[in-house]
């Protein structure tokens, strides 16, 4: 069973940067694409980021790309959102998710192909 914990959330002005982090344990972090995702309130979950198992493909919602990277580091199995330039429209809880693959794969932006999530960091961005 894998857990994943994430942090790095908080308040933060519009503009400004937050680094999401998300720690897995009880599993081997290469053996598993990781995503991230997000819901803020009365809305659906929906895909920010993902990235295969050896971080040699990337996939980013259009809201996001050129403000989000996302990262890895299996040796840590931290999995990281970087987020710059951000909006108020940014604001949601963000979760990681981890997706089990015995081959290598590609990156997944549907909720339901994940296997395990993680609790949620807030994310608030003010005007």
């Amino acid at each position: 069973q894998v857990q994943l914990v994430e942090s790095g959330g908080g308040l933060v002005q519009a503009g400004g940067s937050l680094r999401l982090a998300c720690v897995a344990s009880g599993g081997i972090l290469r053996h598993y694409a990781m995503g991230w995702f997000r819901q803020a309130p009365g809305k659906e979950r929906e895909f920010v980021a993902g990235i295969n198992q050896n971080g040699g493909i990337t996939s980013y919602a259009d809201s996001v790309k050129g403000r989000f990277t996302i990262s890895r580091d299996n040796a840590k199995n931290t999995v990281y959102l970087q987020m710059n330039s951000l909006k108020p429209e940014d604001t949601a809880v963000h979760y990681c998710a981890a997706r089990f693959s015995s081959i290598m794969s590609g990156v997944a932006k549907n909720t339901g192909l994940y296997d395990y999530w993680g609790q949620g960091t807030q994310v608030t961005v003010s005007s």
